[in-house]
């Protein structure tokens, strides 16, 4: 994400993450420039009013350059010849601010279902796989059905299997910083992926660590 103003990145970013989505930030143009030529970025989400180069420049110096990464511009610059700008220097979709988070979401997984297939990213744990791009998992061959915010959960104790996750931690890697409510909620949904994955007389897999957290193991 190129981006300028950083409580804007930083809540964009909050916002990703929840999603399952890594997210680099760069302040202005120049640096833009240089991690999107330097990183093989799924997406790029790039403001238009920016320090140095802006969005427009920095969007045709990356096609002129040879990248093919799809680019989202995220900007205020509504009108209809600033859209027609962005589009022609290059963008493959253009979203005005203020905007829907929830579209934000959508458009950048669209760009990223366009771009192509990528290097499967799986993980194995006993009888359960969990396929980090597609946001699916399966434990003994059956499909496990979850939610967004389960889905993310079971991603931030599986990123580390074996290891103890404290409920502090799960709170502020899948709720965000800014959550208000207290690590119960926690608790509700480790018992929510727990009724889902246990199926069938399975093997639990999240343990509670009294006093400490949870950790995932076969």
């Amino acid at each position: 994400m190129i981006e300028d103003d950083p409580a804007v990145a930083a809540a964009i970013e909050r916002g990703l993450a929840a999603e399952g989505l890594d997210v680099d930030v760069a302040a202005d143009g120049d640096t833009g420039v240089w991690m999107a030529t330097e990183v093989d970025y799924g997406v790029i989400v790039l403001d238009v009013m920016l320090p140095g180069r802006n969005g427009y420049r920095v969007c045709a110096d990356l096609r002129a350059g040879g990248t093919t990464t799809p680019i989202l511009m995220l900007t205020a610059k509504a009108g209809e010849f600033d859209v027609a700008e962005g589009l022609d220097a290059g963008a493959d979709d253009y979203l005005t601010k203020p905007f829907s988070f929830v579209v934000l979401t959508a458009r950048i997984r669209a760009l990223l279902r366009r771009a192509g297939p990528r290097d499967a990213v799986v993980q194995i744990i006993g009888d359960l796989e969990i396929d980090f791009d597609e946001r699916r998992c399966r434990r003994r061959g059956e499909a496990v059905d979850l939610t967004s915010r389960e889905f993310t959960l079971l991603e931030v104790l599986s990123r580390q299997p074996g290891s103890v996750c404290s409920k502090p931690y799960l709170l502020d890697q899948v709720w965000g910083p800014e959550f208000e409510g207290g690590t119960n909620v926690v608790e509700v949904y480790v018992g929510y992926l727990r009724r889902k994955l246990d199926i069938g007389g399975a093997d639990r897999l999240i343990h509670t660590v009294h006093g400490h957290g949870y950790r995932i193991e076969p």
